[in-house]
């Protein structure tokens, strides 16, 4: 299971990566965040698995 941190839309302008630097941010602090396609959406998401505590 994975909880969404947060979406970026596909159509970001050239050279520019939102959902990575986003994601790289998280990873920084300590949280396991990849970014993955949603096609549905057209969006990409940055996820962490979610714990069995939560």
């Amino acid at each position: 299971m994975t909880k969404v941190l947060e979406r970026f839309p596909a159509g970001a302008p050239r050279g520019s990566w939102p959902a990575e630097e986003y994601a790289a941010a998280r990873r920084a602090e300590g949280e396991p965040a990849t970014v993955v396609m949603d096609l549905r959406s057209d969006a990409f998401l940055v996820v962490v698995p979610v714990r069995d505590d939560e």
